[in-house]
C-alpha cells in the first residue's frame, strides 16, 4: 500500500521539532522576600531544568536594587508578595524591553496579584494552590506568550509538557477541520490532514522527552496513514446530511485529530513511550470512527452550525460587498 504520508517530510518535520526542543533558554525569576513559602518552594521545584540549554537566573527582589535583564532573556517570573520590594520596577523594566514578563501570585484572582505588582493583568497569574498556579496557570502563560520555545520549555521542565502537548493537539484539530471544509478535490484533503496528524504525534513525543529517530518515525508514518478510513466514513456520512459535505469533512478532521490527540497525551502521561503510542493509535482511530458513524445526530447538528456560521460570509460575497 502507498501510504498517504511523505515520510521524507515527515522526516524533516522530526528533525525540525529536535532542533526546536534544543533550542537554549534564558530565564530570570525574581522573588519577592514576602512571597508565600509553599509558592517560593514549589517554583523551586518546578524549575529544575533537565538539560545544560537552560540559564536560569535566580534573584531576590531588593528595594533599590536593580536586577540586570539579559537581551537574550526569554522570559521574566515574578514570584509576588506584598510588592514593596520593588518587584514592580523589574517587571516595568521587562515591558520596556518587550522581554515577556509574567507575575505569578497565590490569591483568589489575578487583580490581588497585579495591583502590589504593577503589572498588566492579562500577564498575571494566580491561584490559592501553588501547585495549580504554576503547572496550570503559568504553563498555559507560558505556552501562549513563548510560542517560539515551547518545545524546550517541555524538554527542560516537566511541569510544561501536558500544556505544550494539548496545545500542539487543538492546532492541529483546527488546521484539519479548515483542510476538511476548505479543500474541494476529493481525497486530496486526506494526505494533507494524515500528515498533520502525525507531525502532530511527533510533536507531542517531543515534548515528552521521546526520541524520534528514523525508524520511529517510518513506523508512525505506516500508523496513522491508516487513518484513511477517515475517508471511507466521510463518504457514508454524506449521505446523512446532503449539502454539507464540507461541514461533514471539517467535523471528521476536527474530531478525529482530537480524539487522536488527546488519547496520545493520556497514554504519555500515564509512562507510556513512541513505539507503544503507534500501536495504540489503530484502536483511538477506530474508536473515533465508530464514534462518527454512530452519533450522526451529532454530526447534523455540527454541520448545521458550521453552515449557519458561514452563511453571512456567503451572503456578503454573493452581495458583492
Amino acid at each position: 500500500m502507498v501510504l498517504p504520508i511523505n515520510v521524507r517530510d515527515l522526516m524533516k518535520s522530526s528533525a525540525r521539532i529536535t532542533e526546536e526542543r534544543e533550542k537554549p533558554l534564558r530565564i530570570v525569576i525574581v522573588v519577592d522576600p514576602d512571597a508565600p513559602d509553599e509558592l517560593i518552594e514549589t517554583v523551586r521545584d518546578r524549575f529544575r531544568p533537565n538539560t545544560s540549554q537552560v540559564r536560569l537566573q535566580i534573584e531576590v527582589s531588593e528595594p533599590d536594587a536593580r536586577i540586570v535583564l539579559r537581551d537574550t532573556t526569554d522570559v521574566v517570573i515574578a514570584v509576588v508578595g506584598s510588592g514593596r520590594s520593588g518587584i514592580a520596577t523589574t517587571l516595568a523594566e521587562a515591558r520596556e524591553r518587550a522581554i515577556p514578563a509574567v507575575a505569578v501570585g497565590l490569591a483568589p484572582g489575578a487583580w490581588a496579584v497585579a495591583e502590589p505588582a504593577a503589572h498588566p493583568f492579562a500577564d498575571t497569574v494566580a491561584d490559592l494552590d501553588a501547585a495549580r498556579v504554576i503547572e496550570e496557570e503559568l504553563a498555559a502563560w507560558l505556552v501562549e506568550r513563548i510560542s517560539g520555545k515551547r518545545l524546550a520549555l517541555a524538554h527542560n521542565f516537566s511541569f510544561m509538557r501536558k500544556a505544550v502537548a494539548d496545545e500542539a493537539v487543538k492546532a492541529t484539530a483546527m488546521q484539519n477541520a479548515i483542510i476538511g471544509a476548505v479543500v474541494i478535490i476529493p481525497g486530496a484533503d486526506m494526505p494533507i490532514m494524515t500528515l498533520n496528524q502525525a507531525k502532530m504525534l511527533l510533536q507531542i513525543a517531543a515534548a515528552y522527552g521521546q526520541k524520534l529517530g528514523a525508524d520511529r518515525v517510518k513506523e508512525l508514518a505506516a500508523v496513522v496513514g491508516g487513518a484513511f478510513a477517515f475517508r471511507a466514513v466521510a463518504r457514508q456520512l454524506l449521505v446523512f446530511v446532503p449539502g454539507f459535505g464540507w461541514a461533514v469533512k471539517g467535523a471528521i478532521g476536527y474530531g478525529g485529530t482530537i480524539a487522536m490527540g488527546k488519547a496520545a497525551v493520556a497514554y504519555f502521561e500515564d509512562g507510556f513511550d513512541l513505539s507503544e503510542i503507534t500501536g495504540r493509535v489503530v484502536l483511538v482511530r477506530d474508536a473515533a470512527i465508530e464514534r462518527i458513524r454512530t452519533d450522526r445526530q451529532v454530526l447534523k447538528s455540527t454541520a448545521a452550525e458550521l453552515a449557519e456560521a458561514r452563511s453571512p460570509v456567503e451572503t456578503d460575497e454573493s452581495s458583492g460587498l
